[in-house]
């Protein structure tokens, strides 16, 4: 018999399995959890603080996907300084990642009223659009950093350990083994990086290609008859 555990989130009286997450028992009595890294079919890692809450008797903050329930803990998901957390970690966020193609995170801003204006000059300095292969493109502007395509394309899917965190502090982003163009790499091109991504940052190069406006025989060629790998600026 499973072992279960009782609890409370927002005052509600919960009862879930033990080494339930904070999170996933809030799904269970409908409480929404913002989330960014986290992913249901990846390692949840607590890199990016926007499930943060509050547990009583708890000296910090405690991300929700990866912190357990405990018995008869008391749990907050709102409040004024959570609502303050989230709402600072949008406002960095927006400062130094293009959000354009990210529509659950431009909601998320919309609803703790954060100001993307209110970090001035933070824009990361990365690589430009990186086009090197003909199945998708890698825009950096865009990288939210959640680390949801590494895992995919590690231990959580793929095993192909193409890609990885590159660079130090400000300079961070996703990177190839140094710096090699993806048809170097042990890529296998699967696509389940891009399926995961949340902004748009990787993207299949046919439908980067419809953006721009190519049209589809032009997009049947850079696609499927393209040798060698290059570099284009988007």
């Amino acid at each position: 018999m499973t072992e279960t555990i009782e609890f409370k989130i927002d005052g509600k009286s919960i009862t879930v399995d033990s080494g339930s997450t904070i999170l996933a028992a809030a799904e269970k009595t409908g409480t929404d959890i913002p989330v960014l890294c986290y992913f249901e079919h990846t390692s949840s890692k607590g890199l990016c603080r926007l499930c943060v809450v509050e547990v009583e008797g708890s000296p910090t903050m405690q991300p929700a996907c990866v912190a357990l329930a405990q018995n008869d803990s008391i749990v907050q998901t709102r409040s004024e300084n959570i609502n303050r957390i989230r709402r600072t970690i949008l406002e960095m966020l927006a400062s130094t990642v293009d959000l354009s193609e990210s529509p659950e995170l431009k909601q998320m801003l919309a609803e703790y009223e954060a100001d993307p204006e209110r970090f001035q000059g933070c824009k990361q300095l990365l690589p430009d659009l990186i086009d090197d292969n003909p199945v998708f493109i890698r825009d950096y502007a865009k990288c939210v950093m959640c680390w949801r395509c590494v895992q995919v394309c590690a231990e959580d899917a793929q095993y192909a350990f193409a890609i990885n965190f590159g660079g130090r502090g400000f300079e961070t982003s996703i990177a190839t083994f140094f710096d090699k163009a993806l048809p170097d790499t042990t890529c296998v091109f699967c696509g389940q990086c891009v399926g995961v991504c949340p902004s748009g940052a990787l993207k299949a190069k046919r439908e980067h290609l419809f953006e721009l406006g190519f049209l589809p025989e032009d997009i049947f060629s850079e696609t499927r008859m393209r040798r060698k790998s290059k570099r284009r600026r988007g």
